[in-house]
This record gives C-alpha cells, structure tokens and sequence, in this order.
C-alpha cells in the first residue's frame, strides 16, 4: 500500500504516534487510507449538503474496508463572486484547488481518494488533481438544486439575472424582482440548469470518474446519499484493481466528453476545463477538433437557459447515461474506454433508456444536427473563439452590425442598462482575458441584462473573457488571443462593422488588413495594476484556447 510509505516500519513509528493522536487504531490503520476530499463550506448553496454527502462517503469506504480520513479544498460561489471584482478569484481557484490537493494527498500517501465537489471551478479543479495524482479517485458532486417556481413555471437563476435586465428595461417592478429572488433557487444544491457546474459534473459521468447519476441527482434526493456510499465502495474496489484516473481519462474518453458535451449543450466553460483536464492527463486536447466532432454529433438536450428543462427533469428523463446511449446508435462514442464501475462505458450504458423524448429528443429528432457548442476563428479571433450555439436563437446565428467597445464589464453595464444598446448592436468587451483581467471574468451580468432589457435577439456580444453555463444568446467568448496579449480585439473602434457566422464558425471585422496594421504601430494594450494571487496567475497564465493553464517555467 502506497500509505505504508508514511505508516509502516520502525523509521515511521513517529507517524504511527501522530495517527494514534487523531484517534486512529491499529485495525484502521492496517487498511488502505482513503482520502476524502470534502468541499464543504457555508458560502456556496451547492456545497451546504456536502457533510452529509462526505459522511455517506466514509460509510462506504468503511463498509469496503478502507479507513476514510477528510481533508478541505476551497471553492467559489460564481453567483455571489458576480459582477464585481470577486470574479476575478473564480477561475484562479481551479489552479489552487489542484495544487493543493496534490500536496495533500502526496504529503500524507493516501492509497485512494473520493473527490466530493459541486460548483463551476472545484469539479474541474480536482479533475485536473485526480489527473495530476494518478492515484485511485472516484467522484461524488453534491448534486443540483431543484428547479425553482415563479408564478407557477419553473425559473433557475439565470431567470434571476434576467428579471435584474427586465427591471431596468422598467417592464418589472422591485417587487417582481424580489418575488424571483425568493423563488428561483429554493434548495440547496448547483444551480438547476445546464450551467457550468451542472456541465462538469455531467461530464464527469461521461469521462467515466463518477457513478451513474453523479451529474443529475438532485441534491436533496435521498438517492444522491446512497450513491455516496457506493462511490465510498467504488475507491476500494479501484485500489484493489489499481485503476487510477490516467487508465480512464484517456483520448478516448476526452473525446467523449467533447461528444456528449455538444449532445447535452454544455456552457462553454466546458471548453476551458475539458483542455486544461487534459493537460494535465498527459492528452493533447485541441478546441479545432470541438467543429469536427460538432459537425456530426446532434444537439439532444435544450436544458435552461436554452430550453424549458431542468436537471431534475434530465435526471427523470434517464439522466447522462441516457443521453450517452442514444448518441451510442449513431456510433460516435468509444464503448471500450474504462471507467470508475471497472467496467466500460459500453458496458455501463447498454440498459440505459430515454424516458422521455420531449426532454431527451432521440437521434431522429434532434434540436439541431449538429452540437451546442461552436468554435469561430476570423480577423477579430485568429486562434479562435468559442460560443454555445444551442442557446442562440436562430435569427442571430448570423449576424452583422457595428461595434461597441467598452474596455471592463462595468462599462458595458453601465451602457446596456442606460439605454445606449440599440438593437443589432455588437457589444466587445476588452481586456477581460485570463491575463488582462486577470481572472477572466464571466459576462452573466451584461448578458442577462441584453437579454432582460428585449435585446437577446438582436445584439450580440464578444469578448476575451467567458461566460457563464447560465448565458444565452449571442454570447462569444474565450476571444484569442485576448487584447492585454495583443489579440486583435484590442484594435476594434467604436462603429467597426462585425460579421459574425455561426454555422460558418468565422468572426470578423470589415476592417482592412493595411488599417489594421496602421492601428496596430500606435497602439499599446493597457494594463491593470494588481497584487497577491492575481498578480502572479497574470505572470503564468496561457491563453483560453489553451484552456488557461498556468505555465510551467
């Protein structure tokens, strides 16, 4: 046992004495030492169940044998961190979040791990340590939140940032928008739409590191308690097989996962953390190869906000594993990757059933042909940028109008909801990135309010930083390279005409390659005065195209 490293032997008796001091015997500590890695806090909703999850957890891990010991990793609430400087430290965490997880499980020697995140950056963060670690892992998330219900229809928080643009655009009084906020997210547990936490963890499912169910259980469902102790179980099954994360997150499974993420109409952040997962796999993961496999995988989910569906109805519907087998008939998914059961995947779809067409259309009958998510590369974004297209309505899947260019997400703001957005606008907002940012801040707020104030449908935006899983319209994002890098976005001027073709996967600006090398002989990209943690992330951080991991050197 790799444990025996810091217990066995007369040269560890000091450490025997430090277990003894945490009330371990010696029964215990001749069993595997299973870590558990608990995200557990009392800021993020979908983390305040996560003890009764962690302790579910140690149940099956001591029911198989193993001896559970729990150590923290941080996490970030998005939402909360929304639309003011605290989104700068959202994505920063998933780099925290892996760093110190390996330094925990190799400082100690545990013999395996059960990862219990939930929410948008820890999923991927500790994707990328089991990655790192290549040690037994199995993931349990806490699950998502039920759906809330407003006047008698179902709303999610993205219907809350909206009913914030509705109310500037004077079409809900406060009293509505304080009806919404009481109502929308009634449980604990990730936000009830497809949004990035939910995407994660549905992809978690498909890369074949957490149970079946993991993505769609609702948090409060006894069911999800359960699932824990089999996760519990699953680690020592793992250990006693060596099945460690590098023999599962193979070429294979990524490209699943890019797959079943066009078919289930992930957010986009997907395309920052599936990479940047990768990497740290040893696997190369190109964002070209996102258009190739989009191009013949059809979109079978319109959860919110590009649909009227929910997790819980996803989850009723047959759940990932549903969606995996009826994407199977079309021959697009490999069936002999391992996964965390010891079986395959073909082996652990094969009797998974849709439920319900209307949630989980078949392949015969899909939203679109082809998949949720698409790549676009032009003047504006030479190595590209990225938007999710099953949330964009179909009169903006091509579109052209005049920039407007604002260089930080306030200003932006400030604009939409003054009034000062006209329909077939394009806004850009600049130096946003993970460098100029520094962070790469989600664009929720600014979108919400272009959709609140009745412009979804006639204004598009761009920009080098992300967006949300709760964005919808035509939100462009991952813009690279990024303008505090020099990317082209950094040359746009007020009133330049911006062609955008989605289904042609090209963004340009009718501007001529002699201006903008003009342009570009008396300009400077700005920078931003910062400290502490964002100062040294800007120093190391790459682009988003190469999903914003940090440099080595």
């Amino acid at each position: 046992m790799r444990s025996d490293n810091a217990k066995a032997g007369m040269q560890q008796a000091p450490a025997r004495s430090l277990f003894r001091a945490l009330g371990l015997t010696e029964e215990e500590l001749a069993r595997p030492l299973i870590g558990v890695v608990s995200s557990y806090n009392e800021i993020v909703p979908g983390h305040m169940n996560l003890d009764k999850i962690v302790e579910a957890v140690k149940q099956g891990v001591a029911m198989a044998g193993g001896t559970p010991i729990v150590f923290p990793a941080i996490a970030v609430c998005d939402g909360i961190a929304m639309g003011h400087v605290g989104m700068k430290y959202s994505l920063v965490t998933r780099d925290l979040i892996a760093d110190s997880t390996e330094c925990m499980a190799l400082a100690h020697q545990f013999d395996g791990l059960v990862m219990v995140p939930n929410c948008d950056k820890n999923v991927p963060g500790l994707l990328m340590a089991a990655a790192r670690l290549n040690i037994p892992t199995v993931f349990v998330s806490g699950g998502p939140m039920l759906a809330g219900r407003v006047k008698g229809e179902k709303k999610s928080l993205s219907s809350m940032f909206e009913a914030v643009g509705a109310y500037a655009a004077g079409t809900m009084t406060e009293e509505d928008v304080e009806d919404f906020a009481n109502r929308v997210c009634p449980t604990c547990g990730s936000c009830s739409g497809m949004y990035t936490a939910n995407s994660m963890n549905c992809l978690t499912e498909v890369l074949g590191m957490g149970l079946k169910g993991n993505g769609t259980i609702p948090a409060v469902y006894s069911e999800r308690i359960r699932l824990a102790k089999h996760a519990g179980m699953a680690v020592m099954e793992m250990v006693e097989k060596n099945i460690c994360p590098k023999d599962i997150m193979t070429e294979g499974a990524f490209r699943n996962a890019l797959t079943m993420d066009m078919a289930l109409g992930c957010s986009t952040n997907s395309m920052l953390h599936l990479p940047a997962i990768a990497h740290e796999a040893g696997v190369e993961l190109n964002v070209d190869i996102a258009n190739e496999i989009s191009a013949r995988t059809p979109n079978l989910c319109h959860l919110a906000p590009a649909g009227p569906t929910y997790m819980e109805d996803l989850n009723e519907a047959g759940g990932v594993y549903a969606v995996m087998n009826e994407i199977s008939k079309l021959g697009l998914l490999n069936l002999d990757c391992m996964t965390v059961t010891g079986r395959t995947v073909g082996e652990n779809i094969k009797d998974c059933v849709n439920k319900n067409p209307d949630v989980i259309r078949t392949v015969e009958n899909p939203y679109s042909a082809t998949g949720g998510i698409a790549v676009l590369r032009g003047n504006l974004a030479p190595d590209s940028c990225v938007v999710k297209r099953s949330a964009v309505v179909p009169e903006m899947l091509k579109h052209e109008g005049p920039a407007r260019v604002f260089d930080s997400e306030e200003d932006a703001i400030a604009a939409i909801k003054g009034g000062r957005i006209v329909a077939g606008d394009v806004v850009v907002i600049r130096y946003e990135g993970p460098k100029g940012g520094p962070g790469m801040r989600e664009m929720l707020n600014p979108t919400s309010a272009i959709a609140g104030m009745g412009l979804g449908a006639s204004v598009a935006l761009i920009t080098d930083g992300r967006f949300s899983g709760a964005s919808r319209g035509a939100s462009i994002g991952h813009v690279c390279p990024e303008a505090a890098a020099g990317g082209p976005i950094g040359l746009v001027q007020e009133g330049d005409i911006i062609s955008i073709d989605i289904n042609a996967n090209t963004i340009n600006m009718k501007v001529s390659d002699e201006e903008l090398k003009r342009r570009r002989e008396n300009w400077v990209p700005k920078t931003k005065v910062v400290s502490g943690y964002l100062k040294r992330y800007a120093s190391h951080v790459t682009s988003a195209d190469k999903g914003a991991v940090l440099r080595e050197d």
